[in-house]
């Protein structure tokens, strides 16, 4: 009756072993550790879902989405108070020109083609991509209803960029109706 009691907790302890590691490895995506949650300009967010953006079978970057608590919708992400997006750059292909570029054309799906309400705000956004990008680098973009658009690149925030317009914007280049990458926007959003 011991060693049944022991082989019984020997299963036990190994499935929970099982079930661990597999939390962990979820906290992976193409060699980029995520966080379970950031904690950012005074607040805790979770860790909502993640995906990779590729071009042409390369991976670009890691893009992690996080949240007050875990949401399932674009709409729920916009209408949170606060939410993150982070890049993990992983890719020696990706420049800052090739960035620019991306965003400008995110920007434009993003609001059905009509940037003018926000091109001040987008030419402030596209100044934090002036100096180089490198394999590695981290950028998080930290919208908040109340203060807009707080950027922050390898960890230092840069700028803050006001108006609800542009953070919904924003958020629209990974999570609208027409995503960078619909792959991306299902992960981001846990799907």
């Amino acid at each position: 009756m011991k060693s049944l009691s022991t082989l019984l907790l020997a299963t036990s302890v190994l499935a929970s072993s099982v079930l661990l590691s597999s939390s962990l490895q979820a906290k992976e995506v193409s060699g980029v550790q995520l966080d379970e949650s950031i904690d950012i300009d005074s607040q805790t967010l979770v860790l909502n879902g993640a995906g990779v953006r590729s071009k042409f079978f390369i991976d670009l970057y890691v893009g992690s989405l996080y949240v007050p608590k875990i949401l399932d919708s674009t709409q729920a992400v916009l209408d949170a108070p606060t939410v993150a997006v982070r890049l993990n750059i992983t890719s020696g292909m990706i420049t800052a020109e090739k960035m620019k570029d991306a965003i400008t054309e995110g920007f434009d799906d993003a609001t059905d083609g009509n940037t003018t309400p926000i091109e001040a705000q987008i030419e402030q956004f596209m100044g934090l991509f002036s100096a180089e990008i490198v394999e590695g680098d981290q950028f998080t973009f930290l919208a908040d209803k109340a203060n807009g658009v707080t950027a922050y690149k390898n960890g230092e925030a840069q700028a803050t960029i006001a108006g609800e317009t542009f953070r919904q914007a924003l958020l629209k280049i990974w999570l609208g109706k027409e995503p960078a990458q619909d792959s991306l926007k299902e992960a981001m959003l846990g799907e």
